[in-house]
């Protein structure tokens, strides 16, 4: 009785974990970067520049289902 409730917790904690590490392998964390403040003499330059022109940025087939998966 003891060996077939033991086997069973296992089995269910098997299974589990292969759930769990099913869904994690490949994905790779992205680090995200913290913005740096800049000293006063390069803003300054910065500021006489033009601003550049925004650019949408597409996606692509492999982001949108990764996407959809998290």
């Amino acid at each position: 009785m003891v060996d077939l409730v033991k086997e069973l917790i296992s089995g269910v904690v098997d299974s589990v974990l292969k759930e769990i590490l099913k869904k994690t392998t490949g994905r790779a964390t992205t680090k995200r970067r913290r913005r740096k403040t800049r000293p006063a003499a390069t803003t300054k330059v910065a500021r006489k520049t033009t601003a550049r022109k925004q650019v949408s940025k597409r996606r692509t087939a492999a982001g949108r289902s990764r996407q959809r998966r998290s």
